[in-house]
């Protein structure tokens, strides 16, 4: 079960429709807002954190979940 923070980083991987290993890059205040949501998300091995600074990627389990997890609006 997620929390309403870790459903809101899913659901901006659904927004841009990442696939498994697709680098998504967050800055400045959605970085810092969403951090311990994808700090989460990294520690559940749903998200890998990339070397580019504020880049996440999905995992295979994490894309599973984001597409369980419900529609983009």
């Amino acid at each position: 079960m997620l929390s309403p923070a870790e459903q809101r980083v899913m659901k901006t991987f659904r927004m841009f429709y990442m696939q498994t290993g697709e680098m998504l890059c967050f800055n400045g205040v959605d970085l810092v807002t969403k951090t311990p949501a994808l700090d989460s998300l990294v520690h559940k091995k749903y998200l890998t954190r990339e070397k580019f600074a504020g880049a996440f990627s999905l995992t295979r389990a994490g894309y599973s979940e984001m597409r369980d997890s419900g529609p983009s609006e």
